[in-house]
């Protein structure tokens, strides 16, 4: 499962990840966060050396969800080399998302 990180973790996290990294700004009370959630699951699963998965809630780092522009959960921020490569705002099903993922590592 995901770790939630906030904005003091955010850089050494994600900004200097020596791997690409999904950032999914979500909320406990979103319902298709919650349906999201065990997808990111299989896909830190199956790309487990070569990806990273975190959460960020937007209720508690409201900060970094400014920052980021992120206007509505689910959004999943994509980051290679510290910078946003992609973005996918709202539900997706798991081959879209494993297309995003593909696109992300090459």
């Amino acid at each position: 499962m995901a770790a939630r990180i906030s904005k003091d973790d955010f850089e050494e996290k994600v900004l200097k990840s020596r791997v690409p990294v999904i950032v999914d700004f979500y909320s406990d009370s979103c319902i298709p966060c919650k349906q999201l959630s065990p997808l990111l699951g299989d896909i830190e699963d199956d790309y487990e050396d070569r990806l990273k998965v975190f959460k960020v809630n937007v209720n508690f780092d409201a900060e970094l969800a400014e920052q980021y522009e992120v206007m509505a959960s689910p959004t999943l921020v994509f980051f290679k080399d510290g910078k946003e490569t992609d973005r996918i705002r709202g539900l997706v099903k798991k081959p879209e998302l494993s297309e995003h993922v593909e696109a992300l590592l090459n």
